[in-house]
């Protein structure tokens, strides 16, 4: 950024201090960067419980998601700018106490439109959590190995989380009700906060203090109306006049903040952030990852709890293969890094992720877990992390020291905004050819086989999402073939920028 950081204070000399609560400092943040992560996981296991307590029909379940997704990853350039103005300690608590407001609300949801504001209210208040916690750590930290070190742990939440996530939630589900998937991140805001108060010091940018207002409400806008008319094709049809005119108003809305941030003096997205080979197709895979994995996780939740009519904590520990894949990987990726650089690497990921896609595009109402499922999630989970890894340093790689910040915030930005996109979009493919499958079904065979339509016509309705979600990871591998450049070595391996980059994974 190009405001200079303040640090809570300096020893003598100018020398940043050495903060001796700095672990437990940590450690609080640590607190709420896993409520963050876990409420972006826990959710997926509660979705099928909560539609169906909820009367949520199928076209506008993906809103339970969407809401989350899309108030995060649209304000959380903002967000980042308020915390630096504002104070960042302030804005964390702020952030948790909203963060523990809007998790109640929706615990307590009586119909679908609380439930999906509240989402969005958690996604808003998410956005002020997450750029808060990572700057609380830069300014903190002020020794290079000491915040080294705290990244690795923050990163590790992060990685590790989504997994405590699904299985929490399993149990959640399961063994109490879905409510209290939302209503478990009221404790962990309270803990965080109380141990904030005492523990974190404050912290803002000094200069200039202006918001690109106009920038983050057209943005945001426009991608709401985006996914809207999404919603609308699977309700109305992708021809419908209803469908056609959220598509525009996305357009116009878009183009407005495309053209804001390039007459701005003090723009929320500096075009020349994205106008760089490595970083604007770091940005692209983000967005194209996150939209089709997202459907592996929305699908194949109910695909276990819908199909094979697996529990809640059945489908938590299927993805445990997943989770584990995917850490075992991003260690021995970091070791590889330096030595084949972020193209090769990226590239063969994105190729295993768009195959282990194609391979469940042949799931059948009776696929077996152990033979053909799971090897599609390990798979899958390596090529995530082969991507991930790198991804990081290519979206910072040239930035300037002032776009740092940014440009970090860009990455996790699109990767959110992607998987809102993807599950809208997924979501709408899965209604529209389940409804033509049993149509047709039911047009062969009989009314009398409408039970039998609809099982064959779910898994079939799956097998299309997942096949256009290979499209979209296979994307991924040819823009990262196209696109990004190998850094030097030493940028490889993370010595480019100080700046904090967090890819959160489901």
């Amino acid at each position: 950024m190009s405001e200079k950081i303040a640090t809570a204070a300096t020893a003598p000399g100018g020398v940043p201090a050495v903060d001796p609560k700095r672990w437990l400092a940590l450690a609080v943040i640590a607190i709420a960067q896993l409520m963050v992560v876990l409420d972006a996981t826990i959710v997926n296991i509660a979705m099928p419980s909560a539609q169906h307590a909820l009367d949520i029909n199928d076209a506008n379940r993906q809103w339970i998601l969407t809401a989350y997704t899309l108030a995060f990853g649209g304000f959380l350039l903002l967000g980042g700018r308020i915390a630096d103005y504002v104070g960042r300690k302030k804005i964390l608590l702020i952030g948790l106490i909203g963060f523990a407001l809007a998790s109640a609300l929706g615990g307590v949801a009586q119909n679908a439109a609380m439930l999906f504001a509240a989402r969005g209210l958690q996604g808003l208040f998410g956005a002020l959590l997450a750029p808060a916690a990572l700057s609380l750590i830069t300014v903190t930290f002020t020794d290079v190995k000491d915040r080294a070190k705290a990244f690795g742990v923050f990163g590790a939440i992060s990685g590790v989380g989504a997994a405590i996530g699904l299985i929490m939630g399993g149990l959640l589900t399961e063994y109490t009700t879905w409510r209290w998937c939302l209503l478990v991140n009221i404790p962990i805001a309270l803990i965080a906060f109380a141990l904030a108060i005492p523990i974190v010091k404050e912290s803002r940018a000094e200069g200039n203090t202006k918001y690109d207002i106009p920038g983050a409400v057209l943005s945001t806008a426009g991608l709401v109306a985006l996914v809207y008319g999404f919603t609308k094709a699977a309700e109305d049809g992708w021809t419908a006049t209803s469908t056609l005119a959220w598509f525009v108003v996305s357009v116009i809305l878009l183009v407005g903040f495309v053209v804001v941030e390039l007459r701005t003096a003090h723009p929320l997205l500096p075009m020349r952030v994205i106008l760089h080979r490595n970083r604007g197709g770091s940005t692209l895979v983000s967005i194209t990852l996150g939209a089709g994995m997202m459907g592996m996780f929305l699908f194949m939740t109910y695909y276990f709890q819908g199909t094979l009519h697996w529990s809640p904590l059945q489908s938590g520990v299927a993805y445990l293969p997943f989770s584990g894949a995917l850490i075992v990987t991003a260690i021995v990726g970091s070791g590889l890094l330096p030595k084949v650089g972020p193209r090769a690497m990226m590239t063969v990921g994105g190729v295993l992720a768009a195959g282990s896609m194609v391979w469940l595009t042949q799931l059948k109402v009776d696929s077996s877990y152990v033979a053909f499922i799971m090897p599609a999630l390990i798979i899958m989970a390596v090529g995530m992390a082969l991507v991930f890894v790198p991804l990081g340093n290519t979206a910072l790689s040239g930035v300037d020291p002032h776009d740092a910040g940014v440009a970090s915030a860009l990455l996790n930005t699109s990767q959110q905004i992607g998987g809102s996109l993807g599950v809208a979009l997924l979501n709408t493919v899965f209604t529209t050819a389940v409804a033509n499958f049993i149509t047709d079904y039911v047009k062969t065979n009989g009314p009398e086989k409408l039970q039998e339509a609809t099982a064959l016509g779910a898994v079939h309705g799956y097998n299309v999402a997942f096949t256009v979600s290979a499209v979209l990871l296979g994307a991924s591998a040819v823009i990262i073939f196209l696109m990004i450049q190998n850094t030097p070595k030493n940028a490889a391996a993370g010595d480019s920028t100080d700046a904090p980059t967090m890819v959160h994974v489901g």
